[in-house]
């Protein structure tokens, strides 16, 4: 399998996309200060309202809505937390540190340990050191952690505990054990996880990279003594030198990208953190487009689109709302060869593969519904999930799977920390307002009909107007004329209908005028 990674860079927009064998399964997306990764950044914040009831607590940290911190996400002081650790022989991993390096307080597993109750933790008006795990998302502001951590390429320092830990991706135990020993050695009491990316470096790298964050954090506390709450106290870096730092390893073969002060700012960090790839980065600098050169454009509107083609004819329906995604497959055009429950089998087990893509693509968290076509064997039934298992295998985000219903319907949740390409790259509809349907014009009609009633009612010498959208006034005029004639006979008097083009669909406005025997009857313009 080959892998390239293209960054696409803009003064106003960075666009990063992670293509295996020529197809996109990865993207990222940043657009001026709204855009601007928040992930792992480290601020100062100011205890807003302690929640007893949600174990939880609204922290202002400066931006638009308050962050909040989970009882969980409260670190002990150190003299507790050390305390509760002596005794323990725990091997913290990394498990998932590939999936989103950013947030390594939700891959770390830390030891259990008693849970005291949030408002004896913490208290309102209190400053604290928080690192944020998980970006706003629609209405929902960004989720925090004082369980903070500074990543580097191979290490990744933990501010709250001194124990050391090694990346369940390196395999080999010999390794395992070297990087225990060094971090042991130059760790200087602190606690580090050795990432994949730590794998077969040597004693002077771990040595560098560890002190160097040990400086970092050192630095960190210095700047948020001297800041008064709420503040940004330390920054992540910005997209382009992140995806450097977590997704461009070993398993990638090219890096490419298409802004030279960019090229050469990147050149230099791998310089000095991973030299061994300065080689496989290249500038593009050809005359179309870089992403329209690798055909990723194409991919992107796939990604945006609500109903999914499969090569067989048949499709996939995804539909995302605030609490769910939900998921369905459909036959579609495609009819089969031999028998109906082999159609569907073979309908399914191809949506398998395309959905397993599209949730790891436009990034879908959360809960999420899976409406596969039903099947009437068990055996069937059963060889669809464990496909699906064994492709989600591969996907980076954490994912739990529940087995199929007899209803056809798989439930499962994926992690998500960011907002998904969907909510990056459109807005609510402001014809409909977000709902993703618009009223029907016959039902329209109506609403203006027992509106005019009213209006002849409050106004009985007068004449009555009806101003709506074209489209509206074009269905009263011919499938509604037999409703108007009625609604007029009821009313007595003939309604003056009038078109503008410039009304919303849904809307109509009813307008009383002049005397009724000043006005012409019947007319609509």
């Amino acid at each position: 399998m080959t892998s390239e990674l293209l960054i696409n860079y803009r003064p106003y927009e960075t666009r990063i996309a992670l293509l295996e064998n020529g197809e996109l399964v990865e993207f990222q997306l940043e657009r001026g200060a709204r855009g601007a990764g928040l992930i792992s950044n480290i601020y100062k914040g100011k205890v807003l309202r302690v929640l007893p009831g949600l174990q939880a607590a609204f922290v202002d940290i400066g931006l638009e809505r308050a962050a909040f911190l989970y009882v969980d996400d409260v670190s002990w002081s150190d003299e507790k937390f050390t305390t509760l650790l002596s005794n323990e022989n725990t091997d913290f991993t990394d498990d998932d540190e590939d999936e989103e390096h950013t947030e390594h307080k939700e891959t770390i597993s830390l030891p259990e340990t008693p849970k005291a109750p949030i408002e004896t933790l913490l208290d309102e008006g209190q400053e604290l050191l928080v690192q944020i795990s998980k970006e706003p998302i629609g209405q929902k502001g960004a989720r925090v952690t004082t369980l903070i951590t500074v990543a580097g390429r191979r290490l990744v320092f933990m501010s709250t505990v001194n124990h050391l830990g090694i990346s369940r991706r390196i395999e080999d135990e010999e390794e395992r054990k070297r990087l225990r020993e060094l971090l042991e050695q130059y760790g200087q009491g602190h606690g580090f996880i050795a990432r994949t990316a730590a794998e077969g470096a040597s004693e002077f790298a771990i040595k560098a990279e560890a002190s160097f964050l040990i400086q970092l954090w050192d630095r960190i506390l210095e700047k948020a003594d001297s800041l008064s709450s709420p503040a940004l106290v330390h920054r992540e870096l910005d997209a382009t030198l992140k995806a450097v730092r977590d997704i461009f390893t070993d398993d990638v073969e090219s890096l490419i990208v298409d802004d030279e002060d960019k090229y050469h700012k990147i050149k230099d960090f791998l310089s000095s953190f991973a030299p061994y790839l300065v080689s496989t980065l290249s500038l593009y600098t050809g005359k179309d487009p870089l992403f329209h050169y690798y055909n990723v454009e194409q991919d992107l509107t796939r990604a945006l689109d609500k109903k999914v083609w499969l090569k067989s004819g048949g499709y996939v329906v995804i539909d995302s709302t605030e609490a769910l995604t939900v998921i369905d497959v459909n036959t579609g055009r495609y009819v089969g060869a031999h028998n109906l429950e082999e159609t569907i089998l073979k309908t399914n087990l191809e949506a398998v593969r395309e959905i397993a893509y599209q949730l790891r693509l436009r990034n879908i968290g959360g809960i999420i519904v899976i409406d596969f076509i039903d099947m009437e064997k068990e055996s069937n039934r059963e060889r669809v999930f464990q496909a699906l298992k064994e492709m989600l295998r591969r996907d980076k985000g954490k994912t739990k799977i529940l087995p199929m219903s007899e209803l056809g319907l798989i439930e499962m949740t994926r992690k998500r920390i960011r907002e998904n390409i969907d909510r990056l790259m459109r807005e609510p509809c402001f014809y409909c307002r977000g709902q993703g349907f618009l009223l029907s014009r016959t039902t329209v009609c109506y609403e203006a009909f027992r509106d005019l009633e009213i209006a002849a009612a409050e106004n009985p010498n007068k004449a009555l107007t009806l101003r709506v959208h074209t489209a509206l006034r074009d269905l009263i005029l011919d499938e509604g004329r037999s409703a108007l004639e009625d609604l007029e006979r009821r009313l007595g008097r003939q309604v003056n209908i009038k078109a503008d083009e410039n009304m919303h669909h849904e809307e109509h406005k009813v307008e009383v005028s002049r005397a009724l025997d000043n006005i012409p009857s019947g007319t609509y313009t």
